[in-house]
């Protein structure tokens, strides 16, 4: 099966499973069987492997994948070029806005005028840890309404999970091809090639770039062997290649800098692959939510679909959470998140509907940080209407929220102290509590 360079018609197909081991090959015969390096491969195809851990991580923690390709990445390697970064921040850096510290929450960033695609749209909101030293995330935001066409992007400093607020993408990797739309996550292994087309006039979303451990399932504990994110949800793409002899660049995202190379072929030529370093899609309704069946609200940890491991149990590097349609139903119960300060820190989105949190002045494509033990909770309206209401079983329909989590207090750039984009009137939402104990008689 061959793709060029506007997707290729059809709808692309998958293997499923998380953390499996694939094989995949477009042309019969073009995967070696028996052995990764052979003298000859089939097809005139030179060998790579792609590593995604040290040759010595354990077993379970070891991701690497096989790749038989048309030319090897060492002629992608030469000639490049330093270009602007644009509105793209790796940490560590210094908090660029002068805005004072406190809750933060910023309107949807306006869909562009001029042609800008994915790479031109890709905008950082907030950054902590250090990507040289594998510590931390970066959260970004998307526009587009172009497709990256002849460019390419290979991320060196971090994974890679992309959130879609509007906008089906068709996202091209060298293992294959992947469609996501909102509702649905991407997730691109760090130091993997790929391109992401638009199938719609334009797109919006989110990004969690990752430089610590590899974004794995969470351990269910006490939960037991089902519910939450189940592996056979996840889908992998199945082999597809661009034999294009077409002028091409190549972006490296390496140390916080882009670096450019222009290529006369695509770099997406992988024909065969196997291995266990793949990029996947997963649809966040096939998440198995679990909750209160008689009094409190529980943990938001219990909606967890993937984590990245700190050396702290407990405390991740990063968590992707998520907050679906379910039922409420729990008695005697202010049913919205409790307040609370948090040593975690959460930068969260809304992708569709309301929140139940803040239903006023949070909107789908907007998003909000709550560094540190920063104090957060329902705005004066939501706690309000949760303290009164009649407590009968409820389904919370037409919502999705999500937030990515860190154990590292996030700094701003200045992309994300514009006032155009700031709400200047977040705080303002918890005015309306008011002192509620009588006192001394």
């Amino acid at each position: 099966m061959t793709r060029n360079k506007d997707g290729a018609p059809g709808v692309p197909d998958y293997m499923t499973g998380f953390g499996n081991h694939f094989s995949s090959e477009a042309i019969p015969g073009a995967l070696p069987i028996g052995r990764n390096s052979p003298q000859k491969p089939e097809l005139g195809l030179y060998t790579e492997q792609l590593s995604g851990s040290a040759f010595t991580a354990p077993r379970a923690y070891n991701q690497r994948s096989w790749l038989y390709r048309i030319r090897p990445t060492v002629r992608h390697a030469t000639g490049f070029t330093e270009i602007s970064a644009g509105a793209i921040r790796t940490a560590p850096c210094r908090n660029e806005s002068d805005v004072p510290i406190g809750p933060k929450r910023w309107h949807p960033v306006p869909l562009p005028q001029s042609p800008t695609d994915f790479l031109q749209g890709l905008a950082t909101m907030a950054a902590c840890g250090d990507a040289a030293l594998q510590l931390g995330i970066a959260s970004h935001v998307y526009v587009a309404n172009r497709s990256m066409e002849d460019r390419y992007l290979l991320n060196a400093d971090g994974q890679m999970l992309l959130v879609p607020q509007a906008g089906k993408l068709r996202i091209a990797t060298e293992c294959g091809v992947l469609e996501v739309g909102p509702g649905e996550i991407a997730l691109i292994p760090r130091g993997m090639v790929f391109q992401v087309l638009l199938l719609e006039e334009t797109a919006r979303g989110y990004v969690c770039e990752n430089y610590g451990a590899p974004f794995r399932l969470p351990e269910r504990g006490l939960i037991g062997a089902n519910s939450l994110a189940d592996e056979r949800d996840f889908l992998a793409p199945v082999a597809a290649y661009q034999d294009d002899e077409e002028a091409s660049e190549l972006v490296m995202k390496a140390g916080g800098r882009l670096y450019a190379n222009e290529l006369n072929h695509s770099p997406l030529d992988v024909v065969a692959w196997h291995g266990n370093l793949a990029p996947f899609k997963y649809d966040l309704a096939r998440f198995a939510p679990v909750g209160s069946v008689a009094i409190d609200h529980p943990d938001p940890s219990i909606y967890t679909v993937l984590t990245s491991e700190s050396d702290t149990p407990g405390m991740a590097n990063a968590d992707f959470v998520i907050f679906p349609e379910r039922w409420s139903v729990a008695e005697d119960t202010f049913r919205p998140p409790w307040y609370h300060r948090n040593v975690m820190s959460e930068f969260m989105g809304l992708i569709k509907g309301v929140y139940d949190a803040k239903p006023g002045g949070f909107v789908p494509g907007g998003m909000s940080l709550h560094n540190s033990f920063l104090p957060h909770g329902p705005d004066a309206d939501a706690f309000d209407a949760a303290s009164e209401a009649e407590l009968n079983p409820v389904k919370m329909t037409d919502t999705l929220a999500f937030m990515f989590e860190t154990r590292y207090p996030m700094a701003l750039t200045a992309f994300a102290g514009d006032p155009a984009l700031l709400d200047a009137d977040y705080e303002a939402c918890w005015s309306g509590l008011k002192r509620r104990f009588p006192g001394k008689d």
